[in-house]
């Protein structure tokens, strides 16, 4: 039986920084990941693939030109579904060899198979042809990420039913589709659809959308789905889901209301994936979503030994943070020196368009009591907006009157989770708003609508006290 001083479960975003960061410490590590091979679902079937998807679409429709040659114009006319798995598969494998390298250079020690406790300090791995081994440690990082919320209503079938995994192995490309749930997830793939003129309904049973975000982002972001054809079906459960033959779906909404499509996507939710662990071997229990607790600065749980981040621990599920959380979480089991976690981070949803923000949305600096200003500037504002043909997006700002700090940064169009990071960096570190007025922007260039902005603001600001 082979001891380790840290023993990492998954190897997504979390799990793999938090390895090597264990293993630049000089301690010896091993991480242990069920699927076959290394990267989890990030890799596999969540952040990268649906990311090379959605840039594949942009790309083939030719949609990020359509401004100047028609809704009409496409750079390939028949796209298949092969065509978009072709770019997918190139970047996994990418991605997963860079990842093998990072484990090999590092000395990182990685075993692939199903993990279960069967002690607080003892885990046993059965392997890919059947072995059961033993592996100790003093400490270790649980990263096993989630996997799609399946429940028992829902008659998936992976081929006209599916779940987040099973559409990036869709067959052919349907006329129609709905999707069911209106979370980060579920707006990815509508809206990516939406772009390959698929038909597409969107189906919530709130009455909102991402109601994290700005809510005036929000306006701008449902007026440009509906303007191209998406049908929002909101404020309603779903009752019934049935099949009528191949590509033939019908779904039922509380009230009578009823939707056909080609293919169901359903999801609403994910769920730790902490069931084949065995948590309860080593004296610890989940939330009714498979989650695990853990203190917010350190990411222990109740389990001194062990830690816990990344998608397992839940809010706010993205891989950014599942990275950061999984280095500091090594530190803290490693006794070593770790920064708190930053209070605001950038959140970015690949939607069509992106959307990106960062710092207090403007309900939440009224519910606060903080006198404000905001500044907003349209992308057609901007000549490098009207050099790549974009007709929508803004960027908008909010500023204390009191201190004229940013408070908050929120993004909606082409390249805002690049463009986002200007805003992060002036927000920590406390700038204010004569940074924008004062400094000069390439030109032309989008990142021009930080100075729009705000000087949109300073217009109706009172001037700074001397």
């Amino acid at each position: 039986m082979d001891n380790y001083d840290l023993i990492v479960i998954g190897s997504g975003p979390a799990g793999r920084r938090a390895a090597i960061q264990a293993a630049k410490f000089g301690r010896n590590v091993l991480v242990v990941e069920k699927g076959g091979r290394v990267g989890g679902v990030s890799v596999h079937t969540g952040t990268i693939p649906s990311k090379t998807l959605r840039e594949t679409v942009l790309n083939l429709t030719g949609w990020r030109e359509r401004g100047f040659y028609g809704r009409s114009y496409r750079v390939k006319d028949d796209i298949t579904a092969s065509d978009l798995r072709a770019r997918m598969h190139i970047t996994l494998d990418h991605e997963v060899e860079v990842l093998e390298h990072q484990f090999a250079r590092n000395k990182v020690d990685t075993m692939r198979g199903q993990a279960r406790f069967t002690d607080p300090h003892t885990i046993e791995v059965e392997g890919e042809i059947g072995e059961v081994l033993k592996f100790t440690a003093d400490k270790f990082i649980v990263a096993v990420g989630t996997k799609p919320f399946r429940p028992e209503y829902v008659p998936f079938d992976g081929e006209y039913v599916l779940d987040s995994d099973d559409i990036l192995d869709l067959a052919d490309l349907p006329r129609s589709i709905a999707v069911i749930g209106a979370g980060v997830i579920g707006v990815e793939y509508a809206s990516i659809f939406s772009a390959l003129d698929v038909h597409v309904t969107l189906i919530e049973p709130r009455d909102s959308m991402l109601d994290f975000l700005d809510k005036e982002l929000i306006a701008d972001f449902t007026h440009q789905l509906r303007d191209r054809g998406m049908a929002l079906r909101f404020g309603a459960k779903v009752e019934k889901i049935e099949k009528h033959g191949a590509a033939n779906c019908e779904i039922t909404l509380e009230g009578g209301r009823s939707i056909r499509s080609n293919v169901i996507l359903f999801a609403a939710g994910r769920m730790g994936a902490t069931p084949s662990l065995n948590l309860e071997a080593c004296g610890l229990e989940v939330d009714h979503r498979g989650r695990l607790k853990v203190d917010p600065m350190t990411f222990q749980t109740d389990v001194p030994h062990i830690f816990a981040a990344g998608d397992v621990i839940g809010f706010p599920s993205l891989a950014s943070t599942s990275m950061e959380q999984g280095r500091i979480a090594a530190c803290h089991a490693l006794g070593e020196t770790a920064y708190d976690p930053p209070e605001y981070f950038p959140y970015g949803i690949y939607a069509v368009p992106e959307i990106s923000t960062i710092g207090m949305t403007e309900e939440e600096i009224r519910e606060r009591g903080i006198p404000y200003e905001c500044g907003i500037a349209r992308f057609r504002e901007t000549s490098r907006g009207h050099i790549m043909g974009l007709d929508s997006g803004m960027l908008k700002m909010i500023f204390s009157l009191k201190t004229r700090r940013l408070l908050g940064c929120h993004i909606v169009g082409e390249g805002a989770t690049e463009l986002v990071h200007i805003g992060q960096a002036v927000l920590n570190l406390r700038g204010t708003l004569e940074y924008f007025v004062e400094n000069t922007f390439n030109y032309p260039t989008l990142a021009e609508a930080y100075k729009i902005a705000a000087l949109d603001a300073w217009n109706r600001m009172p001037p700074p006290e001397e």
